[in-house]
């Protein structure tokens, strides 16, 4: 077991179940994030979406009931990932639904936890209630970390999107870094994250710059996301 995932055990046991069916859906979700082909969407990624989920749940007044909820999304959100699917955060939330199930959680905050996964669908910074918008703002926290971590993200994103040649990697991931500074919030407004907000568009704004003078037009292809 990786210190990640060590980590990500004791958290797992605090806010979703103990006991033998617990530990096997654990190994199921570290298992799934250990797959070939995974870079930045790993046991790591998962990690980081938790520390921030804990970080920002107190200012947002999140209930204790609803952090489980919220950790629960957060270790399920990716469990399934293919970069050449549409559909990742459908199946992903299936599978919760199913994990949470097994493990005796009552069908609302199962069905909370799962609606929480299908939301970071796309990126929205609006959101239907303070515990979903820690889990998106969570999620996207990897916008706002310092210039070096960012381009980690976006080198091992780029790994992950190897089936994508050179252009059409620079055009999608264009169109998206794009899309997210048009936004008047790149994370949710209500949770006022305004530092986040200024280093995240720091580094949209510095990363679509070094793309400009290579992209060649705004072309077809999927959109690299977080």
């Amino acid at each position: 077991m990786s210190g990640d995932e060590r980590e990500l055990h004791l958290a797992w046991l605090r806010h979703v179940g103990i006991g033998a069916d617990a530990e096997h859906w654990f190994d199921t979700v570290m298992g799934a994030h250990r797959a070939e082909g995974r870079h930045y969407h790993t046991a790591r990624h998962v990690r980081w979406v938790v520390q921030h989920v804990r970080t920002l749940a107190p200012a947002a007044d999140v209930a204790d009931a609803d952090l489980d909820i919220v950790v629960a999304a957060a270790f399920f959100h990716d469990v399934v990932y293919d970069p050449t699917a549409s559909d990742n955060e459908t199946a992903s939330a299936a599978m919760a639904r199913r994990a949470l199930t097994d493990l005796g959680w009552p069908p609302e905050p199962t069905e909370r936890a799962a609606t929480m996964i299908e939301a970071t669908a796309n990126h929205g910074a609006d959101c239907v209630d303070r515990a979903t918008c820690v889990m998106l703002a969570a999620d996207l926290g990897v916008l706002a970390a310092e210039p070096g971590a960012y381009s980690d993200y976006v080198r091992n994103v780029r790994k992950e999107y190897g089936h994508l040649d050179d252009a059409s990697w620079r055009a999608g991931r264009t169109a998206f870094v794009r899309s997210m500074l048009e936004r008047a919030s790149i994370f949710p407004a209500s949770l006022r994250l305004e530092q986040w907000e200024k280093r995240a568009r720091a580094n949209f704004t510095a990363e679509l710059a070094a793309m400009q003078p290579l992209s060649g037009g705004d072309g077809e292809s999927d959109a690299p996301e977080p």
